[in-house]
């Protein structure tokens, strides 16, 4: 055997558990796929790994080339046994990363619903639809879709984070996105448009702008971020706006990519600060109040978008404040661009070395 080996020069291979091999299909059958990895014996795909890897291996013909690890070096009849799992697994990434620059659709299978949307099976990898992503129809009746196939096409692809996000209205409303995307073109930073609340969140407004008049007419929309919902500082975006509400925005940014839309409802009203130093001159007396403490002193509203501090250093030992206390004070120094503004009490009696 050993003058047979050194005559043809074919070299055989070790093998343990866990190699990665390369090799030929050379056999096919309902129980087993035969390859030729330069073993002792040819490496066997049977039994669980036939049914793990059934839909990669249904694709597969003698002669072609496959990626297997091995999971028993050798068994009772000298056979190494592998596993095309993995090969199966890239197989179908790859399919997902071509569909994705392609735009192709696939099929998929509703498995559960979470907060964030539905959890999908694809060609027995988990993916996920956001509820953002589905259309219209689907609003408020995702838990009929457990088990359900759906049509859907990739809008993320990563492999390396095992990260599969799919989208289903570019596949039930792919006429209307086209038209929301050329509507979006023609959209400038600066208009102003009359809008209608559509969603409240922690983070912001979700607000319904129309392009168009009547049946060209084409609604889009767009986020408020809670930044800009304000001049003064927002906590509570529902506080404030409720769905179905009519409101004025701005339009600050167009991600025509990806067809996102930045509004602000502040840049419409007057900003507080613009004229600030000449209505709080420095050494002015002003009255406020008391919203906020914090380790390094309070901060004191003197009007809706206009907040001062008053340092700790500036509140005499022995005194305190609360939230809510009005308080006189006078202003100590205006930094505009920064917006911040520190203040000082006004004091009937002032300890000494107080200014």
């Amino acid at each position: 055997m050993d003058d047979l080996l050194q005559k043809t020069g074919y070299e055989l291979r070790g093998f343990k558990r866990g190699d990665s091999v390369e090799g030929l299909v050379t056999e096919k059958t309902k129980k087993a796929i035969y390859i030729d990895i330069g073993g002792k014996t040819e490496g066997m795909v049977i039994d669980r790994e036939m049914k793990a890897a059934r839909d990669y291996i249904k694709e597969l013909n003698v002669g072609d080339k496959v990626v297997a690890i091995v999971t028993q070096a050798e068994n009772d009849k000298g056979q190494t046994i592998l596993s095309l799992k993995k090969a199966a697994a890239d197989a179908i990434w790859s399919e997902f990363e071509e569909k994705l620059k392609t735009g192709e659709t696939v099929k998929v299978r509703g498995l559960e619903i979470n907060k964030g949307g539905l959890v999908v099976e694809a060609k027995g990898t988990q993916g996920f639809i956001p509820a953002s992503q589905f259309g219209a129809r689907f609003f408020g009746q995702m838990d009929q879709l457990i088990n359900q196939q759906l049509e859907v096409k990739p809008i993320e692809v990563d492999r390396e984070k095992n990260r599969l996000i799919f989208s289903e209205k570019e596949v039930s409303e792919a006429g209307l996105l086209a038209a929301q995307a050329q509507a979006l073109k023609k959209i400038e930073t600066g208009e102003v448009f009359e809008g209608e609340v559509t969603g409240t969140m922690p983070f912001g407004l979700f607000v319904k702008i129309t392009i168009g008049k009547k049946e060209e007419a084409i609604e889009l929309e767009g986020l408020v971020h809670i930044s800009e919902i304000s001049w003064e500082k927002v906590d509570d975006p529902n506080k404030l706006y409720k769905k179905g509400d009519k409101v004025k925005v701005k339009v600050l940014a167009v991600d025509k990519k990806s067809g996102k839309l930045n509004l602000s409802i502040k840049l419409l009203q007057p900003d507080p600060w613009e004229k600030i130093e000449k209505k709080y001159p420095n050494e002015a007396k002003v009255k406020g109040e008391v919203t906020k403490l914090a380790p390094f002193g309070a901060f004191v509203t003197l009007e809706p978008g206009i907040e001062g501090l008053v340092h700790i250093s500036k509140i005499p030992a022995g005194q305190s404040v609360k939230p809510g206390e009005k308080l006189d004070c006078y202003i100590e120094s205006i930094d505009k661009e920064g917006r911040r503004l520190s203040l000082g009490l006004v004091l009937k009696e002032k300890p000494v070395g107080y200014k």
